[in-house]
């Protein structure tokens, strides 16, 4: 009853989240093979997604589409559970969704006019042919939550579960580290702050005297997410985005256009293009003040007397951090960076470029030469870098990957969960497969009504 085993667990959000391209590259006679209380499933369904896997190199087999299909009837059981459960998924976080999507695509085709190109549509039509997929990924996401949400795991369990694992099915894990940081931001002194207030004021000035915010947004903003959409940042909710943004975009009529707001982005001026009540549409042009090689020498000098003190022992890595870091999360822990993932582990891959060449070439123990970096919000930062620890690539074990196995152990009880819930769901519900598409030795027993 393995249903959710390896890549067919990632098909359905691959589909939507890695390739957009399949949507439009195959081409054939469509009909409906399924029913799942009110949910189709269509023929070409199953065959975009199963040419989807041979174009990403994917091995296929004769049970290939079957597989496929199954996971199409499960996903669209939870949906129309959902949907009879009432559950709610905002347009807000839709918006939130596609644009994390947006940028993994951005990112992934390197810049936002090459997937453009590559499309032969605009980063807004892209998005909007796939709201409706995202939406119901989200939903049936969000039912998978509600049935197994409350289950907790216990070292017992993570034991018994890595003993039952077949040698061959341990996962072989890479090279980690575990990384300590002091980090400053840049003092751009009243100069450079002035300088980007100044053409903020003109830019704002030139939108009141009848200029176009949009146009204006792709000419001078320093958001790479939003400048070619004209500063478009969609709809959003107050815990959306930063504080003193929301608070600014919240406090503005439908059309008016905000004074110049600072936020831990940086600095822009916002036009409210419609609202709600409890969220808003917004465009902006965000700017920062500028780094100058004196800035930037500055900051590596500043750094650089910390290297000192710590070296000449007048003061800890974890002392100074406390004293002189600037980065909240990691400060009052020592400068301790976490994984968002869970743990103090990070992959070498899951570092940002600047931190990656520089961990890369230490020593455990070795203490980095200040060097610039970006922080999440894409601002500029300059760090010293502490490697606290590597490990060898290996076999996992307990004792040195125990949160990866807890997460595995957490992954089987999930899905033995869905599983039983679905056999379960199928009593209940309206199931139809058309007679030519019943011949799969379906994982879960009980599609097949008589």
């Amino acid at each position: 009853m393995n249903f959710m085993k390896g890549k067919y667990i990632l098909l359905l959000s691959l589909m939507i989240s890695v390739c957009i391209a399949g949507k439009s590259q195959v081409r054939m006679i469509d009909q409906i093979i399924a029913v799942v209380g009110d949910k189709r499933i269509l023929y070409s369904d199953i065959e975009e997604q199963f040419y989807q896997l041979a174009a990403q190199g994917e091995k296929t087999t004769s049970e290939t589409r079957c597989e496929i299909f199954e996971q199409l009837l499960i996903q669209k059981l939870l949906l129309n559970q959902a949907e009879v459960d009432s559950i709610e998924i905002t347009e807000s976080q839709v918006d939130a969704e596609l644009d994390a999507r947006m940028r993994y695509f951005v990112n992934m085709m390197g810049s936002e006019q090459k997937l453009e190109e590559y499309f032969k549509k605009s980063t807004l039509e892209i998005k909007e042919d796939f709201r409706h997929e995202i939406y119901e990924q989200m939903l049936t996401n969000r039912m998978r939550g509600e049935i197994t949400g409350s289950i907790s795991i216990t070292p017992s369990e993570v034991r018994n579960f890595y003993r039952s694992l077949p040698q061959d099915e341990i996962p072989y894990v890479e090279s980690e580290v575990e990384i300590s940081q002091i980090t400053v931001y840049p003092k751009y002194g009243e100069t450079g702050v002035f300088e980007v207030r100044e053409k903020l004021l003109d830019i704002r000035q030139r939108i009141v005297d009848g200029e176009n915010f949009a146009t204006l947004a792709v000419l001078y903003s320093e958001d790479p997410g939003s400048a070619t959409r004209g500063g478009d940042i969609g709809w959003v909710s107050k815990s959306d985005v930063d504080p003193e943004y929301a608070k600014a975009a919240f406090g503005l009529k439908k059309g008016a256009v905000s004074k110049i707001v600072e936020s831990s982005f940086g600095y822009h001026i916002i036009q409210c293009i419609d609202r709600m009540e409890d969220r808003v549409h917004t465009r902006h042009i965000l700017m920062r003040p500028k780094l100058t090689p004196e800035i930037r020498q500055q900051e590596i000098e500043r750094l650089d007397s910390i290297v000192f003190l710590i070296k000449s022992d007048s003061l800890s890595f974890e002392k100074a951090a406390l004293i002189f870091s600037e980065d909240k999360d990691t400060k009052l822990n020592g400068g301790q960076v976490v994984n968002p993932k869970g743990g103090a582990r990070w992959n070498m891959d899951e570092l940002n470029p600047q931190d990656y060449s520089v961990i890369k070439n230490m020593n455990v123990g070795d203490l980095s030469s200040p060097f610039e970096s970006i922080d999440n919000n894409r601002k500029t930062v300059f760090k010293i870098m502490l490697l606290k620890k590597r490990t060898n690539p290996h076999v996992a074990n307990p004792s040195e990957d125990y949160n990866l196995l807890k997460e595995m152990t957490m992954e089987k009880k999930q899905e033995e969960i869905i599983t039983r819930w679905v056999e379960d769901k199928i009593r209940t519900t309206y199931i139809r497969i058309e007679p030519e598409y019943r011949n799969c030795n379906f994982s879960v027993k009980g599609w097949l009504k008589s």
